[in-house]
């Protein structure tokens, strides 16, 4: 709910113009120039979006310079330390925590629908083994909608959902097993969500695989954390595609790409690639300490600070404690593990980064925790695809049922040649 609380006013040639201010629940105060246009036919320029405001949303609120971040109120910390991930999925869905009736049958229809049509295994079969996870994770996601058409309606609409949500792991595990060339698991229903997941991506043929307490209990941390992050370049683009009418699958499946820059989610891939990196040059990470601080160097090191974040991230704080408990319940000797725990001590002591807030972040201590887990890096975007699926399903969702919903259509000032004539080939 939003409350339009004064105007601003815009005075341009010679003109003045007024513009409603609207204030969220938060405090958040924004200028709504929705008619900007159609009242002094100028637009604004703003490259990246960074100051404007594409919706309205009541599913999670960030205070970057707070460190705050909550789902539909709930803070961050407290969703973490006390409900798990199915619980948080159907809190940003459907707007509630359920109760212990809504739960049952809720992770009921998850396990239910975990199985892919047969067929589609024939899909991953036509991929090279080198095939990236998230190539294939996105394009299976678009083709869930050949298997699963929408007609419009409530129930295919809750359904779908649900579809996603459940097969999604079961995906992005046979994503993982066509890469190393294992069979595929099939999900089971006797396990958690985190647990089947697990189960489908490590367990083989003829050797029992019992899930870890330790790293059921992470993972579900992890996706906890990464559930939503409000209008971040993925959901924006889930919105974007969904805007236009495109169905569910087609939606999330444009959001699986945005997610794969390294900018994005392929962050924490950034993290573990610059440990190879240090632990090939002799695991000297004071060198490259000193590097990051010098602007001359180009070096920079990935998994401190954020963009948002403008004091410690919350979820950082929170994983600090699980990579520290995983490491230790695993017993990991790592050389890129040690290395971590060293640029760590010295961001969390050196006065350069404690005065410029380059704290380790969250995709800095995820990927870490993915690696003790034997996470391959290159399924390290396709773990934050599944944290993450939740919060986008929510965005679209909500999208769909808001009145003031119209195809996205942004602007652009136009910088080309003026009008000129088509020369001749003699002339060109």
């Amino acid at each position: 709910m939003t409350t339009q609380v004064a105007t601003a006013r815009l005075s341009l040639e010679g003109v003045e113009y007024e513009f409603p201010i609207v204030e969220g629940t938060e405090g958040e105060k924004a200028i709504d120039i929705s008619q900007l246009r159609a009242k002094t036919g100028h637009i604004t320029i703003d490259p990246g979006y960074g100051n404007t405001g594409a919706c309205k949303s009541s599913i999670t609120f960030i205070d970057g310079e707070k460190g705050i971040l909550s789902y539909r109120g709930y803070p961050i910390d407290e969703l973490a330390a006390r409900v798990d991930f199915i619980e948080v999925c159907h809190l940003l869905i459907f707007g509630h925590l359920p109760d212990r009736a809504e739960l049952d049958h809720f992770k009921h229809d998850l396990m239910h629908h975990s199985l892919i049509h047969e067929e589609m295994k024939k899909f991953f079969e036509g991929y090279p083994p080198s095939a990236h996870p998230m190539a294939i994770l996105s394009a299976m996601v678009a083709s869930l909608s050949a298997y699963y058409p929408e007609r419009n309606d409530d129930r295919d609409e809750k359904l779908n959902i649900i579809r996603l949500l459940a097969k999604l792991k079961t995906i992005a595990a046979f994503s993982y097993k066509k890469s190393i060339g294992q069979p595929y698991v099939y999900p089971r229903n006797d396990l958690s969500y985190c647990g089947d997941f697990l189960h489908m991506m490590f367990a083989v043929p003829a050797e029992p695989y019992k899930v870890s307490p330790v790293l059921e209990h992470a993972l579900n941390l992890l996706l906890v954390l990464h559930a939503d992050h409000e209008q971040n370049c993925s959901t924006s683009t889930v919105r974007m595609v969904g805007s236009s009418g495109a169905n569910l699958f087609a939606s999330i499946a444009a959001g699986l790409c945005a997610l794969w820059g390294p900018l994005h989610g392929g962050a924490n891939q950034e993290v573990l690639e610059m440990l190879e990196a240090i632990h090939r040059d002799g695991s000297d990470y004071q060198k490259y300490v000193e590097m990051a601080k010098r602007k001359d160097s180009g070096f920079r090191l990935f998994g401190f600070g954020h963009r948002v974040y403008k004091s410690l991230d919350p979820r950082a704080n929170i994983l600090k404690h699980t990579a520290d408990r995983v490491l230790d319940e695993l017993g990991h000797k790592d050389p890129l593990l040690d290395i971590a725990r060293e640029l760590e001590a010295v961001a969390l002591n050196d006065s350069y980064f404690i005065e410029r807030k380059l704290y380790p972040n969250v995709d800095f201590y995820s990927g870490i925790i993915y690696r003790a887990m034997g996470i391959p890096t290159n399924m390290f975007t396709v773990m934050f695809a599944l944290g993450r699926l939740p919060g986008w399903l929510a965005q679209w969702k909500e999208m769909k049922r808001d009145p003031a919903n119209r195809i996205n259509r942004p602007r652009q000032i136009y910088t080309g040649e003026n009008r000129r004539a088509i020369p001749t080939f003699e002339q060109r």
